[in-house]
């Protein structure tokens, strides 16, 4: 697809191993280069042969991140949103499974009018394509091509990136661990070279390498970096670990990769606008005042390891609040099967403030999940329940309040005398076919909010504040957009029974057929929220979540009371 417009392209590429924060580094610089007043998108390509990143497992490929379009997708779109405070939508994302599937339909079709469909030009062609359709009238276009140069699932997205540069303006980024050999007292730079002979050997040589690694890079190993990868020593820039993701821009800015960017596509570089990104890592880091938050989870060990990107968006959705706040975060990871094993006097050690159960699939874990919820009921510990965190706060007060002792989930236990959360009768259909890729419901969809209730009021006393771009209240209603990413519901035959034992439904849907958001009264606890939806996936620095705000100002409250 031919665009007339000619927008910029940078390609943010990986060396040495996958994860060390080409996300956030891409995330970087494109709120570095929007807060300069110029408009950026983003694409993340990711070389798995999965259409997308639905049916992988959290606990190995880390927190499927939703787009209001209903895209899901890898984290690093979710650190794009969050950065560059804006949305973006399922073509941001590209994957083998989505290009291949595209080169067939179109061989099928006999677009290819009788020849044959080759690697080379139609799967690197259909890449191109993918790349440029999202594409309006963008000045930059940040694309991350997913794992490591050299990684054979790569190749066909790194010649395309190098085919680009025929017809746009490009620059490459390659950003490249360096390891500190603790023996030696060394950073080596050895694999950093191998990387650029590997990239090289694809016909792209990068502009600017950016080094990843535990300490600060030194003189004598940047200036070798330079001399051996052909590039000048100040386009090799120095990313070492910092306390929070959130300093990385400041990092970028610091060594001039904007204005060197800049510069090599002949644009001016105006002063970013970013003092209040500066004052909210402040906050976050030194606020005398602190707050406990208990995260917990099923999905925080994979093999001996222990995952941190399962609840991304949840841990930086705590942090937005929290620094908006004024108040800096303790969030204590919690696995729920050591409560199932130790029980809940295994959380008084803790001294939690607030507690937040996010989601999850599947029995595993589920009774201290569980156990967890009926904690915070009855300590009166302000409480978010997240999707998995609402149907499991129902069961547990379902068990605990409305004396329904055997309620539970169907996905839970199939043969439960009290399915108070049971499958969504339209899934029903897909599960039956093994239907389970982007069949679930996906996507921003709205909820009516019950006035005067605890929900609504966190809503409104944000909005007062911050500008809420799926919060439109109107005349006569109240309504809020947020992502949801389910296939289970609040069964509505046990309505009336749970609502007559004090649970307050304060959400649903606008055909009144979906439960979305349930309380506890404002007399019996200070902060008991819960819904189906993913509110964390549309918190951003410059507005917090009105769900987030509230319970850490709950959890605040109680302190102070």
């Amino acid at each position: 697809m031919k665009k007339t417009h000619k927008p910029k392209f940078i390609f943010t590429i990986g060396g040495v191993l996958s994860g060390v924060g080409k996300g956030v580094v891409s995330a970087s610089l494109g709120m570095l280069l929007k807060n300069r007043g110029y408009k950026v998108a983003v694409i993340k390509i990711d070389p798995y042969i999965s259409i997308d990143a639905g049916t992988m497992r959290p606990a190995e490929h880390g927190e499927v991140f939703v787009t209001a379009d209903g895209g899901e997708i890898d984290q690093d779109l979710g650190t794009y949103e969050r950065f560059m405070n804006q949305p973006f939508n399922k073509q941001s994302n590209i994957t083998t499974g989505k290009v291949y599937q595209a080169v067939i339909e179109k061989e099928r079709s006999f677009f290819y009018q009788g020849r044959d469909a080759q690697f080379i030009p139609d799967v690197i062609n259909q890449i191109k394509e993918m790349i440029l359709s999202p594409l309006t009238d963008e000045d930059f276009v940040i694309v991350e091509i997913g794992g490591t140069t050299g990684d054979t699932e790569n190749l066909g997205f790194l010649y395309a990136a190098r085919e680009m540069a025929v017809e746009y303006q490009c620059q490459y980024i390659l950003v490249s661990y360096v390891p500190f050999l603790k023996n030696v007292g060394e950073l080596k730079t050895k694999p950093t070279q191998h990387a650029v002979t590997q990239l090289r050997s694809t016909g792209i040589s990068p502009d600017f390498i950016i080094t990843r690694n535990e300490i600060p890079l030194d003189p004598p190993r940047k200036e070798n970096i330079a001399k051996r990868c052909f590039i000048p020593i100040s386009h090799v820039i120095d990313n070492p670990d910092v306390k929070t993701i959130y300093q990385v821009p400041l990092t970028l800015e610091a060594a001039n990769l904007p204005k060197l960017l800049l510069k090599g596509f002949d644009l001016p570089c105006p002063t970013p606008k970013i003092s209040s990104w500066i004052k909210f890592i402040d906050n976050l880091q030194n606020s005398p005042k602190t707050v406990n938050v208990g995260l917990i989870g099923k999905y925080l060990k994979h093999g001996d390891a222990q995952h941190q990107d399962v609840y991304v968006s949840v841990i930086e959705a705590i942090k937005h609040a929290s620094g908006n706040l004024n108040v800096k975060p303790n969030i204590i990871t919690i696995n729920s099967e050591d409560i199932e094993i130790k029980g809940a006097k295994f959380l008084d050690k803790l001294k939690l403030d607030a507690i937040i159960i996010p989601q999850g699939w599947g029995s595993r874990g589920t009774e201290g999940k569980i156990i967890a919820a009926n904690y915070a009921r009855i300590k009166k510990i302000p409480y978010l329940g997240l999707c998995f965190g609402m149907q499991l706060a129902v069961i547990a007060f379902a068990r605990n309040v409305a004396k329904l002792k055997l309620a539970n989930s169907e996905e839970i236990d199939p043969r439960t005398s009290y399915p108070v959360i049971h499958l969504m009768p339209d899934q029903k259909k897909y599960l039956a076919k093994k239907q389970y890729g982007g069949t679930i419901r996906l996507g921003q969809w709205p909820c009516q909010l019950i006035d005067a209730s605890l929900v609504s009021d966190s809503y409104r006393q944000a909005a007062k504040i911050y500008n809420y771009d799926y919060f439109k209240p109107k005349a006569g209603e109240f309504t809020v957009l947020e992502r949801h990413r389910h296939r289970y519901e609040f069964n509505n035959q046990y309505k009336d029974q749970l609502v007559g034992a004090g649970l307050i439904i304060s959400g649903i849907s606008p055909d009144g057929q979906l439960v979305e958001m349930v309380e506890l009264p404002r007399n019996t606890h200070p902060f008991y929220v819960a819904t189906q939806a993913h509110p964390e996936y549309q918190s951003r620095i410059s507005s917090p979540h009105p769900l987030f705000l509230g319970l850490i100002q709950a959890s605040l409250n109680q302190r102070n009371s």
